[in-house]
């Protein structure tokens, strides 16, 4: 496994240290959902700007988030730069690494949701640019901090499954009339498809879980009407230590399957439904709730071999604590809470898959 995620579901602790002004890029569902209600909950962090060009967007943002100075363009925010410490970059995916590279440049900190860039060279360019100028610069993985994957981590750590040969995972909906996104109608090469979507978190999980890939096979599809970006997505992992991932993700699901399928020799863990946190920030709670995070007993995965297995009361979520490892690295220089190794190698995993399924060939990686 790699190195554990922050400490779950403790909280965000209270912090001495001067506070950082956070300017926020781009205020659609990202921004809006996962982004400013997480930093507006961390202590030593405020959100103090938003750049978004729509009216209705910066009114939204105005009302929930008083005082918050929003400019109309990226540019305006790089004039008025030395008024912040770090940006977010939560805008369409081919503009990721561009207005990274242009924030760092600017003097700022810069959190990127995922996908950290288009391609895994991108990635490496903006990765060398942060270390030339001994600035921090992470990505956004917030799925690592999801209550069930926190719950499978603590169960590997203690030896609960034996040795893991086997894990499903699973991203899978329902939605068989396409909304006319810039996800769904663009292409490839606009970052568009559940592969850029949906594949950087259950690639990281799996990663963070059993290590480097040494393979990839994988089938991509796009099958709705009208819809040119992938939308059907399965990906074969081998990784170097022989474990084998199973990754899943759909927009034609009529009928989901488990979140995870953990395999090991000694028992198995299930697991179904997606962590709740994204359900509570989407409806406008605060993330630092005396209960945020908590799993209810019913969504308890179980652990064990059919007919002797038994529920595990899940971690607590902790979405909130990504932010406060963000504060901590560009306020007293603790380790990122994000690793960008481990992101560009996930990239590559996603380029693998690319070639396997163009190909229908097994695509072996380099060596890590």
């Amino acid at each position: 496994m790699a190195d554990a995620p922050t400490s779950p579901g403790q909280g965000t602790p209270g912090h001495d240290g001067p506070e950082l002004h956070v300017a926020l890029i781009g205020y659609g569902k990202g921004g809006e959902v996962f982004h400013a209600p997480l930093v507006d909950a961390v202590p030593g962090l405020r959100l103090s700007a938003v750049v978004t060009g729509s009216p209705e967007r910066r009114r939204a943002a105005q009302a929930r988030y008083p005082g918050v100075t929003v400019y109309p363009t990226a540019a305006d925010l790089w004039a008025d730069a030395e008024r912040y410490e770090i940006a977010v970059v939560s805008t369409p995916n081919d503009t990721h690494a561009p207005l990274a590279r242009a924030a760092m440049e600017a003097g700022m900190a810069v959190v990127v949701d995922k996908p950290f860039a288009l391609t895994s060279v991108q990635a490496r360019e903006l990765t060398e640019l942060a270390g030339e100028l001994d600035q921090v610069l992470t990505v956004y993985q917030n799925r690592r901090w999801d209550a069930d994957f926190l719950t499978l981590w603590q169960l590997i750590e203690e030896g609960s499954l034996g040795r893991v040969h086997r894990f499903e995972s699973r991203f899978e909906r329902w939605r068989p009339e396409p909304k006319g996104t810039w996800r769904e109608s663009g292409g490839v090469e606009a970052g568009a498809g559940l592969l850029y979507d949906l594949g950087p978190h259950l690639i990281d999980q799996a990663v963070n879980l059993f290590g480097p890939v040494a393979s990839v096979y994988a089938e991509i599809d796009s099958l709705r009407e009208g819809v040119r970006a992938d939308d059907d997505v399965f990906l074969a992992l081998h990784h170097a230590r022989g474990t084998r991932s199973h990754l899943w993700m759909s927009a034609l699901s009529a009928q989901n399957g488990p979140r995870f399928r953990v395999l090991g020799d000694e028992a198995a863990f299930v697991s179904h439904g997606l962590d709740g946190q994204e359900a509570r920030l989407a409806a406008g709670e605060r993330a630092d709730a005396p209960d945020w995070g908590v799993v209810p007993e019913a969504e308890w995965g179980l652990l064990g071999a059919d007919g002797l297995t038994k529920p595990v009361p899940g971690e607590r979520g902790a979405y909130p604590e990504f932010y406060a490892g963000v504060r901590d690295a560009v306020g007293e220089g603790e380790p990122l809470p994000v690793d960008l190794h481990e992101v560009i190698h996930g990239l590559e995993v996603i380029e693998a898959a690319r070639r396997s399924a163009r190909t229908g060939s097994v695509v072996e990686l380099a060596r890590h």
